[in-house]
């Protein structure tokens, strides 16, 4: 294991920044179904905050074996052509999994020269971005029907794991014929190495990148956070019901209202209260987030995230009675993924920050723990002392801090 130096997704995700701006203001596998490359009647993330940057931008749809239409955009090349540093005529494919309650386009809202997607595309790669099931451009079902059908939004993150990443790997692997490399965040980690812990996409994935990886979140230090967990795992199945979480609805806003009134929850700086204390954002970068930020998600997947804070462990959703349990699983309590089982040989990179208050350093540790057997070659570990959550994503010295890190790990794998 190789560490470099540098000087919390669990539920309080679910009342990220962007959810709680909006509403208190800014003062305070394979697939059964079709995938193709598709023509869009109306401008989709490509038309909006890709192709005005001068990108070649393509749509795509992959059809998850459970029904759900995934939009995925592609950036094939750089701006000025097939990019640099001396790239093969394939360029090597790059999937971006971005986290709960955001979208792909999280990861295109800085500029061209600071945001990862478009930096990648611009050092020779072809960049895929994947957008999960109830997100802005990724609501729609061969047979449900988001808007009206509660049962479009039965589902927690052991469905992204056991249908969407595999339906969004595999697109990407047949298209290109070559092995995907892989960068998550948050969530986005979680998918992947619980994917991994079941032998799940090891066949077509190359390396993994994984910022603030989320996996244990017993060390959550935003009170925020970890209230609204309690309260995930309570009374608020009674109050949404298993359907979709969308923050920006009138229920949910008197649900981070009444979370914000309670004490020892200051919701004044809630950068600060809900990811840690981030170093380095733009204002603007912000504004433009808010714009397009946040996405629904499913109540169910919030609750599965609280049961992770809950409990401590990494495991599947529990039904909450030993009887559902083993109608689902066969036994009465949640299988638990094994991240011993991942295999020791898959590159790794993982980068972390000190002043995450989601992805916890310590809970970070116990997920490098699990890891202590993987091929000291295989695995490259990075602390960035003052980073917090969103830096990852959105923070302008990110590029130099994380992402050439990041292209010099996957560059080195060719």
């Amino acid at each position: 294991m190789r560490r470099s130096s540098m000087a919390a997704s669990s539920v309080a995700v679910l009342v990220s920044l962007p959810v709680l701006l909006l509403l208190v203001g800014p003062s305070m596998g394979s697939s059964r179904f079709p995938s193709s490359l598709i023509a869009q009647p109306e401008p989709g993330m490509c038309g909006t905050v890709v192709s005005v940057h001068g990108y070649k931008c393509e749509e795509y749809e992959a059809t998850t074996d459970d029904g759900y239409i995934l939009s995925v955009q592609r950036i094939p090349q750089g701006r000025h052509g097939g990019g640099g540093g001396g790239r093969p005529l394939r360029p090597p494919p790059v999937l971006l999994q971005h986290g709960v309650l955001v979208d792909g386009t999280t990861w295109l809202l800085n500029s061209p020269e600071q945001s990862l997607a478009m930096i990648l595309a611009d050092n020779g790669f072809d960049v895929w971005i994947s957008n999960i099931r109830g997100t802005r451009y990724s609501r729609r079902h061969v047979s449900l029907d988001a808007n009206t059908d509660p049962d479009y939004w039965n589902w927690t993150w052991d469905d992204l794991v056991v249908h969407d990443l595999p339906a969004v790997v595999d697109l990407v692997f047949r298209t290109t014929g070559q092995k995907v490399h892989y960068i998550g965040h948050s969530m986005g980690t979680l998918m992947a190495l619980a994917s991994f812990s079941e032998g799940r996409l090891v066949d077509k994935v190359k390396s993994a990148a994984l910022l603030s990886p989320i996996a244990y979140l017993s060390h959550m230090t935003t009170e925020l956070g970890l209230m609204a967990a309690r309260a995930f795992v309570g009374e608020i199945t009674t109050i949404f019901g298993l359907a979709e979480f969308n923050p920006k609805g009138e229920p949910v806003s008197q649900f981070l209202k009444a979370l914000c009134a309670q004490p020892g929850v200051d919701c004044f700086d809630l950068m600060s209260a809900l990811t840690g204390k981030n170093c380095c954002l733009n204002s603007s970068t912000v504004e433009l987030f808010l714009k397009y930020e946040p996405q629904s998600t499913s109540t169910k997947n919030l609750v599965h995230l609280a049961q992770t804070v809950r409990d401590g462990v990494l495991a599947k959703y529990d039904y909450g009675n030993n009887d559902f349990n083993l109608a689902h699983y066969g036994e009465a309590r949640p299988p638990r993924y094994n991240l011993t089982n991942i295999p020791r040989d898959i590159p790794m990179f993982i980068s972390y920050g000190g002043e995450d208050a989601l992805s916890d350093v310590k809970d970070v540790e116990s997920l490098l723990d699990y890891l202590k057997f993987h091929d000291v070659l295989k695995l490259h570990v990075q602390y960035i002392k003052d980073y917090a959550h969103a830096d990852f994503i959105i923070g302008i010295t990110a590029k130099d801090v994380v992402y050439n890190q990041i292209i010099n790990f996957f560059t080195n794998l060719h």
